[in-house]
């Protein structure tokens, strides 16, 4: 018979009995009696003990403050935030939620992201593809320029139009047809790279609040799986957000558009078959806008879980909070941003005031951008 050999000891065996017997040092000291019999008397340094175990909590609470460095100490959402993530990673808890279910989805504009300035993102690359676009523009169509009438005239009296999901969705498709997605996400890219309209010193692309950043970072630590789940195109999505929101892009989801085969033709898709010389690209047809229970909708398509957190700005966002906080097994919560900050941001009270009164109506946590945030876009970044 083979003789064993006794195996070495693993780190981690080693650092545990280190540790051990620093914690006995620690814990007790020798107090010797000035006695006849000259014996000695073992004390517990309960002392020492306590300012060990304070030390420790002291510096996870700093740790956690640090996370939530741009949220004042009266933010609701800080305090909310940090006890809920306490309770959920506690494996003793009974509100402890494992790693796979730990799922959180947000909204991007409004939410993640610069809403107005004066309008959407989408709304400005469609605007600047149709009408100022050289290599473009003599090629619109009729509906596309139509449509770009409509949106200059929402960035210029700040009033959405109803109807203008559907236009806006099918006119990003037909005058993004035929890009591969590499070539719609480059146009995308340098789009957001352009100076933002009503700021100084920032670009399209950095027009990401910066608190919430900080609440995407803290989630993804604590092991969240995020997703956005956007109206905005979801190409557009990925080109905005890529590189500065810290999620891969598989967790990008917004509207949809069509894709085909480069030489597929007018072909139906379940008779064409892609070769080996195609392209996919955008073909051109408007499939779904990503508001109110579509949010819900393309949740249980492509994630299949229920979320916990939820994070939005706006009544279509709602479904996807109720979503979230109804007859969930486990413990959860919706937030909203109130745009209420009218010297940082473009606020709006008026609105503001409804948001604040449906979190109340809801039960969601209300976000004030005005006295919940440090900074927005950074200190260097000023209004016009």
């Amino acid at each position: 018979m083979e003789k064993k050999t006794k195996s070495p000891a693993t780190p981690w065996k080693i650092v545990s009995a280190v540790l051990a017997v620093a914690l006995i040092a620690v814990a007790c000291t020798w107090a010797f009696t000035a006695q006849n019999n000259n014996t000695c008397t073992p004390v517990k340094d309960t002392a020492a003990t306590e300012t060990i175990a304070e030390t420790t909590a002291a510096k996870a609470d700093e740790a956690e403050a640090d996370a939530l460095s741009l949220w004042t100490e009266k933010a609701p959402l800080k305090a909310e935030l940090t006890d809920y993530i306490k309770t959920i990673t506690d494996e003793s808890s009974a509100d402890f939620i494992p790693v796979e279910d730990r799922i959180a989805v947000f909204d991007m504009d409004g939410t993640l992201c610069c809403e107005t300035d004066p309008g959407y993102f989408d709304h400005k690359l469609l605007y600047h593809r149709v009408m100022e676009d050289p290599d473009y523009k003599d090629k619109a169509s009729d509906e596309e320029k139509a449509t770009a009438a409509i949106i200059k005239e929402y960035f210029d009296t700040r009033s959405y139009p109803d109807g203008l999901d559907v236009k806006h969705g099918t006119a990003v498709a037909t005058a993004f047809k035929g890009m591969t997605p590499e070539e719609f996400d480059a146009y995308v890219k340098d789009y957001r790279n352009q100076p933002a309209e009503g700021y100084n010193n920032m670009t399209n692309g950095e027009a990401f609040y910066k608190p919430m950043l900080q609440v995407v970072d803290y989630l993804n630590d604590n092991g969240f799986t995020v997703y956005i789940i956007s109206g905005t195109d979801r190409l557009i999505t990925r080109g905005l957000a890529e590189g500065t929101v810290d999620i891969p892009v598989r967790q990008m989801i917004g509207s949809d558009e069509s894709f085909v085969a480069s030489g597929q033709g007018d072909e139906d898709g379940l008779k064409y078959t892609f070769s080996k010389d195609d392209k996919l690209i955008t073909g051109g047809e408007f499939i779904i806008k990503n508001l109110k229970m579509n949010k819900v909708s393309v949740i249980e398509r492509e994630i299949g879980q229920q979320p916990v957190l939820c994070f939005g700005n706006s009544s279509g966002d709602f479904a996807m909070a109720n979503f979230t906080i109804s007859n969930n097994k486990y413990k959860s919560g919706a937030y909203m941003l109130c745009c209420d900050d009218l010297v940082r941001e473009n606020g709006n009270q008026e609105k503001a005031d409804k948001m604040f009164a449906d979190c109340e109506e809801n039960g969601y946590t209300a976000v004030s951008m005005k006295d919940d945030w440090t900074t927005i876009y950074g200190e260097d970044v000023t209004r016009k």
